[in-house]
C-alpha cells in the first residue's frame, strides 16, 4: 500500500513548540506500509540464537523523498520506545527526510497486541534487535533503497536494540547475510545489560546520546560500555546533556513531569550467565522483569530544547558522514 503527499517539514505541525528545529523546506515523500514476518523471543532464547519464538507479524511505514525521482537513497530504520510509534518519531521522519534520507518507522507493539506502558515482558529488548534485522533485510531488498546505506536508530527500548545490533555475536545469529547497518544511533539507551562478548562490535559507528538528569534509564552505565567499547577499539561516543531528562527530545511533553508509578530498572544489573540466563547482578539471582526487587517507581520526562537541538544536528552530521550524504 503506498500513497503520497507533502509533509510541511516540522514547522506545519511544531512551529509553534519549536521554531529552532523548523524545517524550511517542504518534503514531497511517498508512503509504503510493509509488513514483516519475525518472531518474539524472550532474552534466553534471543540469546542462545533462537529462530522458533512465537511468529509474529508486524508492519511499518516507509517514507521515501520523490526527489530525484529515480536512484537508491540512503535510508534509517526507526525503533520506537515503550510507548510504541508516537509524534516524536513522526518529527525525527521529517528531519530525516527532508536531508533526503528515506525512513521506515517500524512498529514493533501492534502486530503482537502489545500496549504502550505495558510491562512489556515478552517483549524483549532483543526481540525488538530481531526486528531491526527484518527490516534491514527488506530495505535492502527494496529498489529505490540502497542496501549499503542504512542506518539504524531507536530510542528507550529500541535504543538498546539499535546498540546491540553492532554486536557481531547478534549480527551473525539475526542479521541478513552480507548486509549489515551503516550506524547505530541511540537516544536515552539503556546499557545495564551485560552480555558474553558483548565488546566485540562491528566496525561502524556508534553513536549515543543521553541526558545527564536521566533517572529512567540513567547514563552511569552508558559511561561504562562506552569506555568499554572504546578501549576494544569500537568506533563509539557518548554525547551528554546536562537537565535533560529521559525523552528529551519529546514534544508531546513540553514540561518535565514526574511519573510517579512508572517502573525503572536503574538499580538493576542484568548480567548473561550460564546458557543464557540473566541474573541480577546485585543479588545473583535469576532475574524477573516484573518482579525483581532492584526495580524502582518514579521517574522524571520531559523536552529540553537545548538538547533536542543539539541532538538533531549531530545526528544529521553522523548519518551525513555515515551515509555519504552531500551537505
Amino acid at each position: 500500500m503506498e500513497c503520497e503527499w507533502r509533509l510541511m517539514g516540522t514547522a506545519g505541525l511544531f512551529g509553534l513548540l519549536l521554531p529552532a528545529l523548523a524545517s524550511s523546506a517542504d518534503v514531497k515523500v511517498r508512503a509504503e506500509i510493509h509488513s514483516l514476518g519475525t518472531v518474539t523471543l524472550s532474552a534466553q532464547q534471543a540469546l542462545l540464537g533462537g529462530k522458533n519464538g512465537k511468529p509474529a507479524m508486524v508492519a511499518g511505514e516507509l517514507r521515501i523523498p520523490t526527489t530525484p525521482p529515480s536512484g537508491r537513497f540512503p535510508a534509517v530504520v526507526l525503533l520506537h520506545g515503550g510507548n510504541g510509534l508516537t509524534m516524536s518519531e513522526e518529527w525525527w521522519a521529517q528531519e530525516f527526510n527532508s536531508i533526503g534520507v528515506a525512513v521506515f518507522l517500524l512498529d514493533s507493539f501492534t502486530g503482537r497486541g502489545v500496549t504502550p506502558g505495558d510491562e512489556q515482558a515478552e517483549m524483549a529488548t532483543l526481540t525488538m534487535m530481531v526486528d531491526g534485522y527484518r527490516a534491514l533485510g527488506m530495505l535492502a531488498r527494496h529498489a529505490r533503497i540502497d542496501p549499503g546505506r542504512i542506518a539504524v536508530m531507536g530510542f528507550s527500548m529500541g535504543a538498546a536494540a539499535a546498540l546491540y545490533a553492532g554486536n557481531e555475536r547478534f549480527r551473525r545469529m539475526y542479521a541478513p547475510p552480507d548486509i549489515q547497518f551503516a550506524a547505530h544511533i541511540g537516544l536515552y539507551t539503556p546499557c545495564y545489560w551485560s552480555f558474553h562478548d558483548d565488546d566485540v562490535v562491528t566496525s561502524k559507528p556508534i553513536r549515543l546520546f543521553h541526558g545527564i538528569a536521566d533517572d529512567w534509564v540513567p547514563i552511569g552505565p552508558c559511561r561504562a560500555y562506552v569506555e568499554r567499547l572504546r578501549k576494544a577499539g569500537a568506533d563509539i561516543t557518548l554525547t551528554e546533556y546536562p537537565d535533560a531528562y529521559h525523552g528529551y527530545d519529546s514534544l508531546q511533553q513540553p514540561e518535565p513531569k514526574w511519573l510517579p508509578q512508572a517502573i525503572s530498572l536503574r538499580d538493576c544489573k542484568l548480567v548473561e550467565s550460564e546458557h543464557g540466563v540473566i541474573l541480577e547482578g546485585n543479588t545473583g539471582k535469576s532475574f524477573d522483569v516484573t518482579s525483581d526487587p532492584c526495580r524502582r517507581k518514579g521517574v522524571h520526562v520531559g523536552y529540553n530544547e537545548a538538547a533536542a537541538t543539539a541532538t538533531i544536528k549531530a545526528v544529521k552530521e553522523v548519518l551525513i558522514a555515515a551515509l555519504r550524504l552531500k551537505p
